[in-house]
């Protein structure tokens, strides 16, 4: 084992969106593991845009620590054990991504059961969607959903989840057309209205002329005015993200005001509500069985984007902003 190992550090706070310039692949040493601790060697890191509301130091209402300049970047991470009280060569799940080797306390490390047949599966973002659509918005047979952010880690889970539950049709948002052809073609989509194209209001009308019943939203901004706009009496929305604030050059990634038409979330009786998952804690047991026979018999997919060798990590968060990922974007040791 090399005497010293690489990870990813915030060399300065940006100025607007980050840069690479803004990250810096570092050397240190190994680290020890302390009483209690474990050595892990990461396999394979997620890279998630939650990592710009932390690096704009905006975490009144995020369970997580600011990070500073100086600070090794952190997230969920896939590693085998190396040292420690945990078994040697159990893989297990932590947070300490962003370098070759991590010390997590062994009671913070998840040990990985099998429940996944693939390890990096346990790094999908469908936690969350699967969450919202069966807790809050009820997603009911014959359903029209709408999920925004649709090419996202969590929006090309949702789509999937919400047919599986029993939706009859599944409408995306996204911003090229080669990710509309994708999500259309391989995950079953099945119409998306594109950013930018043409105005959200008339591309959903076009879409979805009978109106929208469930809306599965990470993105808030225009496109939630919009679907308020589009929605049935009685629709149900499930908030799971903010990328709309997260990824504006404008803002540090901790609000993304939204207008919204009152007299017709009144009229039509419509409800919104925002999803975390600390509400619900059974949900991420259930996910995972689920998730797991779902993907055994083959009705549903884990699209990543494969970001290969720690020496590119640094330039990850910026791509992620960028769009240039397709589901999520993990990063392989």
């Amino acid at each position: 084992m090399n005497a010293t190992h690489r990870l990813v550090r915030l060399a300065r706070r940006p100025a607007g969106l980050p840069t690479p310039d803004d990250f810096t692949l570092a050397q240190a040493p190994i680290p020890h593991p302390e009483i209690g601790q474990v050595l892990v060697r990461n396999t394979h890191f997620l890279v998630f845009p939650g990592l710009r509301t932390l690096i704009g130091g905006e975490t009144r209402d995020v369970p997580l620590p600011p990070l500073n300049p100086g600070d090794t970047l952190f997230g969920p991470a896939i590693g085998e054990v190396v040292d420690g009280p945990l078994e040697k060569g159990q893989l297990v799940l932590h947070l300490q991504g962003w370098r070759d080797y991590a010390t997590p306390a062994a009671a913070e490390c998840r040990l990985l059961d099998g429940t996944l047949l693939d390890p990096v599966a346990y790094l999908a973002q469908g936690s969350a969607p699967y969450g919202a659509l069966t807790r809050l918005a009820g997603v009911q047979e014959g359903d029209t959903v709408f999920v925004t952010g649709a090419a996202g880690a969590v929006g090309t889970l949702a789509g999937q989840i919400a047919r599986l539950l029993g939706a009859a049709r599944v409408i995306g948002s996204t911003g090229s057309r080669d990710k509309a052809r994708r999500l259309e073609r391989e995950l079953g989509y099945d119409a998306t209205v594109l950013r930018e194209a043409a105005s959200i209001d008339k591309q959903l009308a076009q879409v979805a002329p009978d109106g929208i019943d469930v809306v599965l939203d990470t993105v808030g901004g225009e496109q939630l005015t919009a679907a308020v706009h589009a929605a049935n009496r009685g629709a149900r929305f499930a908030l799971v993200g903010a990328l709309d604030g997260q990824l504006s050059p404008d803002r540090a990634g901790g609000s993304a005001p939204t207008v919204l038409d009152t007299y017709r979330l009144v009229n039509r009786g419509i409800t919104i509500a925002g999803y975390n998952g600390v509400d619900h804690p059974d949900v991420e047991a259930e996910w995972e069985a689920r998730f797991g026979d779902w993907l055994r018999a083959g009705d549903i997919q884990f699209p990543y984007t494969p970001v290969r060798g720690m020496e590119r990590a640094p330039g990850a968060l910026p791509q992620l902003i960028a769009g240039r990922s397709f589901g999520a974007a993990i990063v392989e040791l």
